[in-house]
């Protein structure tokens, strides 16, 4: 079977649709979503809805647990932060209570899920192969998913080796097979790896590969929305830059 894996969504609705009608003509079976649907964004309501709707799987990340008041604002950045409250003052009960529900972490078949790292599902940058070194230490599938960084990244440790690791750019095909692996899709919402498209994988769990991908999007029409809500300026600034 074909996975779509996304994540970081954070309310855009632009790049979110554009991804969704991308992996609605690939070849993907089910789309699995690593959380932070919310945050950031102008479209809250939206992005909730179309998870609700496409995604099989999907995790909460930290910004929804802020919004759902399960964990403190006070732990954010400005910026993050009253994107956040703004957030919770505007989102319909309904896309509030399926955020209520979800976990930073799950497990599908021989993969593990976490928003964030096997470490630490919520907050931990896995940035650096000393951090995957670690994370592979702890994480109990031998291959695991992990959004929050915003970057598209691969780790991999082989037998008896230490982790290597970069960012991935788009049309890289990874090898699955053999050893060890932590993929992050990067963000569909808010990417930083320089790269303002949208990103994804393709992950084949029978192939064993996972394809990366980027996918256009009205990035003026997101940051349109964002001043129109009357968010931080920067936080639309940024979509452009892919920062």
């Amino acid at each position: 079977m074909k996975v779509a894996v996304i994540s970081d969504i954070h309310g855009n609705r632009q790049a979110f649709e554009a991804t969704l009608e991308a992996v609605a003509a690939s070849e993907a079976a089910e789309l699995w979503c690593l959380g932070d649907l919310v945050g950031y964004g102008a479209d809250p309501d939206v992005c909730v809805e179309l998870a609700r709707q496409h995604a099989a799987v999907c995790l909460a990340g930290n910004h929804d647990l802020a919004v759902t008041g399960e964990i403190a604002m006070g732990d954010f950045s400005r910026g993050a932060s009253l994107a956040a409250q703004w957030t919770r003052e505007v989102i319909a009960p309904e896309n509030l209570d399926f955020l209520r529900g979800l976990s930073p972490e799950g497990q599908e078949g021989p993969v593990g899920l976490y928003h964030a790292s096997p470490r630490d599902p919520v907050w931990e940058y896995v940035l650096s192969t000393l951090l995957a070194e670690l994370c592979l230490d702890e994480q109990r599938h031998r291959l695991c998913l992990i959004g929050h960084s915003h970057v598209a990244l691969a780790f991999n440790r082989r037998r008896g080796e230490s982790a290597t690791g970069e960012p991935q750019r788009e049309g890289t095909r990874l090898d699955l097979a053999a050893g060890e692996w932590l993929i992050n899709p990067g963000s569909v919402g808010q990417p930083r790896d320089g790269d303002p498209r949208a990103a994804w994988v393709l992950l084949d769990l029978d192939g064993l590969t996972a394809c990366y991908l980027r996918t256009e999007y009205d990035i003026a029409g997101a940051a349109a929305a964002i001043r129109a809500a009357r968010l931080p300026d920067s936080l639309a600034e940024r979509l452009e830059y892919g920062q």
